[in-house]
C-alpha cells in the first residue's frame, strides 16, 4: 500500500487543506444538521432545477437565518452549489443524505465520540479513555454498553455491525472448512456470529464469551431465534488474566474483537486461546487492518477510528497496523496459515493454530 509513503500536495493546495482541518467541527456539524433537519433531502427532492433559500425555508421550517447560514456554509463544503439563486445538491451531499456507510460513520462520529473527544489530548497523556466521563464513570466503553443512551447505543452498534456482517457470510465457508463442532465465540456481543454459525451448521455448539450484560443481552436475541439448545455462555471479563477460558474447542471465533485491547492485552488474551483451543484446532481472527485496504478512504477511516479507541473505549488499543498485530500473534506461540484480505467493507480473515 503506497497511500501514505511521499507528500501529494502543493504548498497552495496544503495551505488550503489545513483550513479544512481547521474548521473540521464546523464543517461536521454544518453537515450533520442539514442532513438531519430537512434541508438537504429538499434540495435533492428539487432535482437539477433548484430550489431558493426560501423555499428552503418554507419546506423545512428551518429559520430563514439558520437556513441561510447553514446554506452558505454548504458551499463552501461542497455540499451545494448555487446558481441564480437556486440551491442544486452536489455528488458529496448525494452520499451524506444517502450512502448507508456515511451516516453510520456520522452517527457515530456523533453520538458516541464528539463531546468524548475534546479529552483526546488528556486521554494520550494519561493512556485512559478520559472522554468516556461524558457518559459515567465507567474504566472501558464495554462495560457501559448495556447501559448507555439509546441512541448511543443504537449508533456503537450500527456501527461495529456495520463493518463485520457482510464479511460473515463470506467467511462462514471458510470456518466450517474443517467442519468444527465445537466454537468458542468470544467478545460475541449480540449475538450474531454464534446465530449465523447455528444456521449454517446444524451440527455445531456455540459458546459465547462476553461481559455479563453484553450475555445477558445475547441470551435475550438468541432465545428469540429459538437456539438457547445450540448455545452456551460464558460470562467473564476478559482482561482478567486470572480467569481462564472454557477449553476443548476445536476453533475459536474473534471478530473486531482484539483491536479493542492493547498489544500486552492481546498477547494475554491469545495466550488463553492456546489453552483453550484444541491442539489440532484453529484460532480465526477476522479484523479491519488499516494497511491492508483498498482504497485510501478506508485506511483513512480506520486510522481515525483509533482515536475513538483512545478517548472513548478503552484508551490503550486501536484500528492496527497488520504488522503490529502479526507480532502479538507470534508472542503468544501461534502461526498464521492462511491470511484474506478485503472480505467484505474492510475485513482480513487470519486463520492460526499453534506453533509445531
Amino acid at each position: 500500500m503506497d497511500f501514505f509513503k511521499k507528500e501529494k500536495r502543493t504548498a497552495l493546495e496544503a495551505i488550503e487543506y489545513a483550513q479544512w482541518i481547521a474548521h473540521a467541527p464546523m464543517v461536521f456539524q454544518a453537515t450533520r444538521v442539514m442532513r438531519d433537519n430537512g434541508i438537504l433531502k429538499a434540495i435533492q427532492d428539487a432535482g437539477k432545477k433548484g430550489i431558493t433559500l426560501e423555499e428552503v425555508v418554507e419546506k423545512t421550517k428551518v429559520p430563514h437565518y439558520g437556513a441561510r447560514v447553514l446554506l452558505e456554509s454548504g458551499l463552501g463544503i461542497g455540499l451545494v452549489v448555487e446558481n441564480d439563486h437556486k440551491y442544486t445538491l452536489t455528488k458529496t451531499a448525494h452520499f451524506i443524505l444517502n450512502d448507508r456507510m456515511t451516516r453510520v460513520n456520522m452517527d457515530f462520529v456523533q453520538d458516541v465520540c464528539y463531546e468524548g473527544l475534546f479529552n483526546l489530548e488528556d486521554s494520550i497523556n494519561n493512556e485512559k479513555p478520559e472522554g468516556l466521563k461524558v457518559f459515567g464513570g465507567w474504566n472501558t466503553v464495554y462495560e457501559a454498553l448495556s447501559l448507555l443512551p439509546e441512541n448511543v447505543q443504537k449508533s456503537w452498534f450500527s456501527f461495529d455491525h456495520y463493518y463485520s456482517d457482510d464479511a460473515f457470510p463470506l467467511v462462514l465457508p471458510l470456518v466450517f472448512k474443517n467442519n468444527p463442532k465445537k466454537i468458542l465465540d468470544i467478545g460475541g456481543n449480540t449475538g450474531k456470529w454464534s446465530i449465523a454459525c447455528a444456521k449454517y451448521n446444524p451440527e455445531v455448539h456455540m459458546t459465547i464469551v462476553d461481559l455479563p450484560g453484553q450475555v445477558n443481552m445475547a441470551m435475550a436475541n438468541i432465545e428469540k431465534h429459538g437456539l438457547l439448545d445450540r448455545l452456551s455462555f460464558h460470562g467473564a471479563n476478559i482482561l482478567d488474566e486470572n480467569q481462564k477460558l472454557p477449553k476443548g474447542h476445536d476453533a475459536i471465533w474473534m471478530s473486531q474483537f482484539l483491536d479493542c485491547f492493547s498489544e500486552k492485552e492481546i498477547i494475554s488474551i491469545l495466550n488463553r486461546c492456546y489453552e483453550a483451543v484444541n491442539d489440532d484446532g484453529f484460532v480465526f481472527i477476522l479484523e479491519p487492518f488499516w494497511d491492508r485496504q483498498r482504497f485510501e478512504a478506508a485506511a483513512f477511516s480506520l486510522q481515525q477510528t483509533s482515536l475513538y479507541f483512545t478517548a472513548i473505549a478503552n484508551g490503550n488499543s486501536q484500528m492496527y497496523d497488520s504488522r503490529v498485530f502479526m507480532k502479538c500473534v507470534e508472542a503468544a506461540n501461534f502461526e498464521v496459515v492462511e491470511q484474506i484480505d478485503q472480505i467484505g467493507v474492510s475485513q482480513s480473515l487470519l486463520k492460526c493454530r499453534k506453533k509445531k
